[in-house]
């Protein structure tokens, strides 16, 4: 059974559920709290569980967040898409729409948004807020990734309580892959090679994990070479290479570039 289809039962008590995640978020850790001298902006609207519309026209995509996504051209929203969106709508509400924003070592996206770290008037950080809630996966995008051990921490707290996504295991194996887009994946490691195309770390099926060039100095490559033949749990967006055209005789169908090391995790 796939992600999504795991979820779907997890999303039918969605309504139900999401107060008393938010009760519990209330009574939890504060996680990347608010550097001084935060820029003030006010929003306009907010557009789904990880991107804001703000009053001045930019359209503010939150750094380390991966929310579920809601339902364009035709497609059914992800299980807990709207919960996420209606959180993050009660945290700006809370701020009376006014927020701090700190944004990014890298400041635009290929759709160009901004990125940025977006925080509640009571200074909280709001993408750690929804992790810790598990209204959204934790990612790590370099240059972006200053916040990603706090945020972790925030999302480990969701994932051990069992809540919102994390209410059944998200994780699928490989064998379980149907279509592109983000998952979080486990296997064994086949194979680890690397050339001038970056690192290479290949799980038993049908799934290859790179490591570009330019992010290699971030990784520690003693602990990549231990890799081999363990169990693996790797997160990001998922690449079909059949559907891309790209796949050649010999290689897996499935690509995952890891844009961070906390994309990464040993589970035995």
């Amino acid at each position: 059974m796939g992600f999504c289809q795991l979820l779907k039962k997890a999303s039918l008590v969605g309504a139900f559920f999401v107060p008393g995640i938010w009760q519990s978020a209330a009574q939890a850790e504060v996680f990347c709290p608010a550097p001084s001298g935060l820029a003030q902006v006010e929003v306009q609207r907010v557009v789904d569980g990880d991107t804001v519309r703000l009053k001045d026209g930019r359209s503010v995509r939150m750094i380390g967040l991966n929310a579920p996504e809601t339902g364009k051209r035709g497609r059914s929203d992800e299980p807990y898409a709207v919960a996420a969106r209606q959180r993050l709508q009660a945290l700006v509400d809370a701020s009376d729409s006014r927020l701090g924003l700190v944004p990014g070592r890298e400041s635009k996206d290929h759709y160009g948004r901004t990125l940025a770290h977006l925080y509640g008037g009571n200074g909280e950080n709001l993408e750690a807020q929804l992790l810790a809630e598990g209204l959204g996966f934790q990612v790590g995008v370099a240059p972006n990734v200053d916040l990603v051990a706090c945020q972790q921490a925030a999302e480990n707290t969701a994932r051990k309580a069992r809540l919102g996504l994390w209410r059944q295991s998200p994780v699928q194996r490989v064998a379980q892959l149907k279509r592109s887009g983000f998952a979080l994946v486990s296997g064994k490691v086949r194979k680890i090679e690397r050339n001038r195309g970056g690192i290479w770390i290949e799980l038993q099926g049908s799934l290859v994990l790179r490591i570009a060039p330019d992010l290699i100095r971030q990784f520690d490559s003693a602990w990549l070479s231990g890799l081999q033949g363990k169990a693996i749990e790797a997160r990001g967006w998922v690449q079909d290479r059949a559907k891309r055209g790209t796949l050649k005789n010999g290689q897996a169908r499935w690509l995952l570039p890891v844009t961070d090391p906390g994309m990464l995790k040993l589970i035995y």
